[in-house]
């Protein structure tokens, strides 16, 4: 099977959405709509080495990744960028924009910023993002987590999107061929357990992880990065809750599974009987579950995606692309909320008034 929903898409969406007008001198700014939590938030990365693993595309490295944290913080100062310039080039020519243009993208978290708490009362949130895409696409939802008092982590997983490494940047080698997700969701749900490892263990390769609470951490993603994120939930039982925008199930693991699970669907692919790998998932929930879809938007309208394209006025969705943004961090918030802090949380109970366009399934 081709790139169907997952790469294939951000070229589809993408070729258009951020154009530059015709004949301009300069690229236009767009930024990350701002978070609406109490806390101003940091961020910073990390390289992470897993040398026990062999990369699973070029065998002869060791698997690497790189994570962006975010965090609460008190410190106010420069923000950080969004994505390298190497990758906006690179994930630009893939998309069919300019290649500067999203590296001038603003955020709102201050760049190596203090975090704010020190005595490991963080809750976890682990996110992967669709593949093709950077991590830097998951800033707008791992801001307003960490506004919310949460720590994020965001894993860019080599050679499946261009990252760019402290001493060179790789590129989507695996974008050029068929999809092998037999192959790429078990993977990505052993990188999603080796960054919990690194994050949480003894030798914490985070000088501020203390701040993070291991008992309390949920796992969620974008289009493939969802079905790794279930993945990841089946198969490691230190992730406590999970959540898929809008992913085919890939690799669906055969094992039933008790923890939490969200799965929020673009319009039409997460109706019912559209994507039989949603109902053969929804089978194998035997926890808490939800299933919503979000009336009028596209696939990677719980992205940085729609935003930015809303700003360019070439939102594709007939949703508004804020709208969107608005939604996916209200419902992934409000689903960690609940599980993660034990707050109940009305808006996962059934439709809602403020949120009409959510609806509710249990086929």
């Amino acid at each position: 099977m081709r790139r169907t929903l997952i790469g294939a898409t951000a070229a589809a969406v993408g070729a258009g959405l951020f154009a530059a007008p015709a004949g301009a001198q300069e690229l236009p700014v767009f930024s990350i709509p701002e978070p609406t939590g109490e806390y101003a938030t940091g961020t910073t990365t990390l390289h992470l080495v897993d040398e026990d693993r062999a990369d699973v595309w070029v065998p002869t490295e060791d698997r690497e990744l790189m994570v962006t944290l975010w965090y609460p913080t008190g410190d106010d100062g420069p923000t950080a960028p969004y994505m390298s310039a190497e990758e906006s080039a690179l994930f630009g020519a893939q998309l069919q924009i300019p290649g500067g243009l999203l590296a001038q993208v603003e955020t709102n978290s201050v760049q190596g910023a203090e975090p704010l708490a020190d005595d490991g009362s963080l809750p976890l949130v682990v996110l992967s993002p669709g593949f093709s895409f950077p991590r830097a696409t998951l800033t707008g939802l791992a801001e307003e987590l960490a506004s919310q008092g949460y720590a994020v982590a965001a894993v860019g997983h080599n050679y499946e999107a261009p990252i760019t490494f402290p001493d060179r940047t790789t590129e989507c080698i695996t974008c050029t061929q068929d999809l092998d997700a037999d192959t790429l969701v078990p993977n990505r749900a052993e990188d999603l357990s080796f960054v919990l490892d690194e994050l949480t263990g003894d030798d914490a390769a985070w000088e501020d992880a203390g701040v993070i609470d291991a008992s309390r951490v949920a796992v969620g993603g974008h289009s493939i990065g969802g079905a790794s994120s279930h993945r990841a939930l089946a198969n490691d039982d230190r992730f406590d809750a999970g959540f898929n925008l809008d992913g085919t199930f890939f690799a669906l693991d055969p094992s039933r599974v008790s923890d939490p699970f969200l799965m929020v669907g673009a319009d039409p692919h997460g109706l019912p009987g559209e994507d039989k790998t949603w109902e053969k998932a929804w089978k194998k929930l035997c926890g808490w579950k939800q299933w919503i879809t979000v009336d009028g938007t596209g696939h990677s309208a719980m992205t940085d995606s729609a935003p930015l394209a809303e700003q360019a006025g070439l939102n594709q969705d007939e949703t508004d692309g804020f709208r969107s943004n608005d939604i996916a961090r209200a419902y992934i918030t409000a689903f960690v909320d609940e599980h993660l802090r034990g707050e109940d949380q009305p808006i996962l109970d059934g439709p809602s008034a403020e949120w009409p366009e959510v609806q509710f399934h249990n086929p």
